[in-house]
């Protein structure tokens, strides 16, 4: 783990309740995998399962973290990014309070300051979501 929760909500905007990411795992400069236990209390919970628009805030502020903490190792302050778009989400199931799941994200293309990924959701080896983002960096 390279970073747990108290770290993370240093690098990513988002502040409490609204954190979506409880660790960073693995991060390179093409790649990052972050994890989040589900809880009961959880904002987007609805009938023990966390909804559709939790899945997706999750995996915006995973590609946030991977911005977060590419300025960290620079020793700089990440700039505000905004969503500039989603496409091609697909949720398979939506997973129960108590379980963990891993995001991992992928570089397609970054350009200045618009940077375009892929995005899958894990429970175990089971991909249960995925889509495509476009962030853009504030300038």
């Amino acid at each position: 783990m390279l970073a747990n929760i108290e770290k993370v909500k240093e690098l990513i905007p988002q502040k409490a309740p609204f954190v979506m990411v409880d660790e960073l795992l693995q991060f390179t400069q093409e790649n990052l995998r972050s994890r989040f236990k589900i809880s009961a209390s959880n904002l987007f919970v609805e009938n023990n399962q966390f909804v559709e628009s939790g899945i997706i805030e999750n995996m915006a502020q995973s590609v946030a973290l991977h911005t977060g903490y590419q300025f960290f190792l620079l020793n700089k302050i990440a700039p505000t990014g905004y969503l500039g778009a989603i496409k091609n989400v697909e949720i398979t199931r939506l997973p129960k309070t108590g379980e963990t799941i891993e995001t991992a994200i992928e570089i397609i293309q970054e350009f200045m300051g618009v940077t375009l990924v892929d995005v899958k959701v894990f429970s175990d080896d089971e991909i249960i979501a995925k889509s495509q983002m476009k962030t853009v960096l504030a300038s």
